[in-house]
């Protein structure tokens, strides 16, 4: 059975391609409004799932469908992906100094018999305190605008960190591997197999 990766990220494709196992990619277009009362947890998966079922939608054949979904949580407050310099630079800014958690959505969708694995993997980023000119000169350098969190933790981003604290590194990029190659060998797709 083929796997495809419902997602565009180039991030969670060079991460999949660590399994050594062949895929596709589609790009499932879903509204990631979050519900009324909606916690953070139930909205990344929720939206995991989404993006795995659409992704299926629009795929020809049976397959094994991955929907990933990520936000961070700043003192409270739900940080998605900046999209411009002056939001990447109030992000950091509001992390700096601080411990800052990702929620990593993941589900993998069986099409072909409608079995749907899905969890979300929590991780710890504890940020080094930060001076205004490192922000904004980390921002210039790195142009996070597509990040959750305003960083690329496989890049220079890595220098914004005191600790790091979580379960698989590669949740933190946005593709937990450890739960997916779990869940692939539950449908008889793991990557040792």
């Amino acid at each position: 059975m083929k796997v495809i990766l419902g997602s565009s990220s180039v991030f969670r494709q060079q991460l999949l391609k660590k399994l050594a196992i062949a895929f596709d990619c589609v790009s499932p277009d879903i509204d990631e409004s979050p519900l009324e009362g909606e916690s953070i947890t139930a909205l990344v998966e929720r939206l995991a799932v989404e993006k795995a079922k659409k992704a299926a939608e629009i795929t020809v054949g049976p397959a094994l469908v991955i929907g990933s979904d990520q936000l961070c949580v700043v003192d409270g407050t739900i940080c998605g992906k900046p999209l411009n310099r002056e939001n990447a630079i109030a992000q950091l800014t509001a992390a700096s100094g601080k411990t800052v958690t990702f929620y990593t959505g993941l589900a993998l969708f069986n099409s072909e018999t409608g079995r749907c694995q899905s969890l979300v993997e929590p991780f710890e980023v504890t940020f080094r305190s930060l001076s205004q000119h490192q922000i904004e000169n980390y921002v210039d350098k790195e142009q996070p605008f597509w990040c959750a969190g305003s960083f690329k933790c496989e890049g220079l981003g890595i220098a914004l960190f005191e600790r790091l604290n979580g379960r698989d590194p590669n949740t933190l990029i946005g593709l937990p591997l450890i739960a997916l190659t779990r869940m692939l060998e539950n449908e008889g797709a793991g990557p040792l197999d």
